[in-house]
């Protein structure tokens, strides 16, 4: 799949895959950032993509950078619909009690490019009972 990526910063680094098979491909800091503990800051990419019709962007944690610095996305999964053609932006959260400083050209998110469905809602008087019915919250067991 190809998808087109427009740099608006010369600081800008295009998505990368880490490994063959890696499902989410980098996002990167356009900018030095200094996120305190318990604040959420915008960190900015410096890129705007063209997704192919049909697909989201979604954005996700880096592994590492959560576990290790508690630096996650604030929506927890970012979406980037494919009309979109703003600048890619991570809305990231310091989740710990200490400051922690983004660097320009850090890795800060992975973003993973998925298919979607589009539904159309109709409202209904009743639905088909299932044996899990309205159970929720755990109501499946652990």
């Amino acid at each position: 799949m190809k998808v087109n990526v427009k740099k608006l910063s010369d600081r800008a680094k295009l998505p990368t895959y880490g490994s063959e098979f890696a499902a989410g491909a980098d996002l990167y800091a356009c900018g030095e950032y200094t996120v305190g503990a318990g604040q959420t800051v915008f960190v900015h990419t410096g890129i705007a993509l063209e997704l192919p019709e049909g697909t989201v962007g979604l954005i996700y944690a880096r592994s590492g950078l959560a576990s290790k610095r508690d630096l996650a996305p604030a929506n927890k999964v970012g979406v980037i619909d494919c009309d979109y053609r703003g600048e890619v932006i991570v809305s990231l959260h310091n989740h710990g009690s200490c400051v922690q400083t983004v660097s320009d050209g850090e890795r800060i998110a992975q973003l993973v490019i998925a298919p979607y469905y589009t539904a159309e809602f109709t409202e209904a008087e009743t639905l088909p009972e299932t044996v899990r019915g309205a159970g929720g919250f755990g109501s499946t067991g652990r």
